[in-house]
């Protein structure tokens, strides 16, 4: 079965007033690229989802988020009142030495401002930990969001081995449509000869020796071995479409030697309707070598 490296999973977990949301998605990469935002409670299990993710996904470039949105219900960020009081106390004291005038900040207002400002009064203290419930509620949304990346890959994977199945058949056809045009091609050859011989020499010439030089040039431009082995790879390639996953770099090894076999066929065609027939064989190798990068 093939999966597609192309997919995008997310889930979403509940604990003591927070939300946890995770997000991933992949996109095709020749290895494992994987890239991580945590929020910071969770930064020490860093390792422990980087090897879970790679273990379940093998291949592809991946963006993982986790990060916490707090309920509307959680409160505010408490207001230091001991430290307001010391600033309160500080800058009384402080405008008394100095002599300073403070009637310009006498009102509630003003004051209320021009505490707030104050650094750390609107810092929160306390330290949070990571306990073992909250971490085994979050890995397993991290799991999930995985999977549900996993079953998008799936998906794309039925619908690229559609694409794949439906191309090497076009190709399997155009290469049945060269037969009728390589069997006319042998006796233009011969006749294309022997107009030449008596048109531009003018003698006349030993039958067999025409039919000795027929066979060598023939047989310099005869295709049966390129169609033969074309079409084992045109097998081969649906074989491997169909056993276990991570075909990708295979199936791209198996393009390449189908891409050598038309190419030959095309150098050896030197008829107008077989290089079209070549032509439109590119066309349908080359979809498939695009889609191909795709395959985990």
């Amino acid at each position: 079965m093939i999966l597609s490296m192309t997919g995008y999973g997310k889930s979403v977990a509940n604990f003591n007033g927070k939300k946890i949301h995770v997000e991933i998605k992949s996109l095709n990469s020749k290895a494992l690229d994987l890239s991580t935002r945590i929020a910071p409670l969770y930064r020490e299990k860093e390792i422990e989802i980087r090897n879970y993710i790679a273990a379940e996904l093998e291949r592809g470039k991946v963006d993982f988020v986790l990060w916490i949105e707090k309920d509307e219900t959680q409160s505010a960020t408490p207001i230091n009142t001991a430290l307001v009081l010391d600033y309160y106390k500080q800058i009384k004291e402080l405008a008394a030495t100095l002599n300073l005038d403070m009637s310009g900040l006498q009102t509630a207002n003003e004051w209320m401002k021009t505490l707030l400002r104050m650094p750390e009064v609107l810092t929160r203290t306390e330290i949070e930990e990571l306990s073992d419930e909250e971490w085994a509620i979050v890995f397993a949304a991290v799991k999930e969001a995985v999977a549900n990346l996993v079953e998008f890959r799936k998906q794309e994977g039925v619908a690229l081995a559609k694409k794949f199945q439906e191309k090497i058949d076009n190709i399997s056809a155009l290469l049945a449509s060269i037969e009728p045009f390589e069997k006319e091609r042998t006796e233009k050859i011969r006749q294309r000869i022997v107009a030449n011989l008596t048109q531009f020499i003018g003698i006349d010439y030993d039958n067999n020796r025409l039919e000795q030089e027929m066979i060598y040039y023939i047989e310099k431009l005869d295709i049966s071995e390129e169609k033969q082995r074309l079409t084992n790879h045109i097998k081969y390639f649906a074989e491997t479409m169909a056993t276990g996953h991570g075909q990708g770099k295979k199936l791209g090894f198996i393009a390449q030697e189908m891409g050598r076999e038309i190419n030959t066929t095309g150098s050896k065609s030197n008829q107008a309707e077989m290089q079209n027939i070549v032509v439109k064989m590119k066309d349908e190798l080359e979809q498939i070598k695009e889609q191909v990068l795709n395959v985990l």
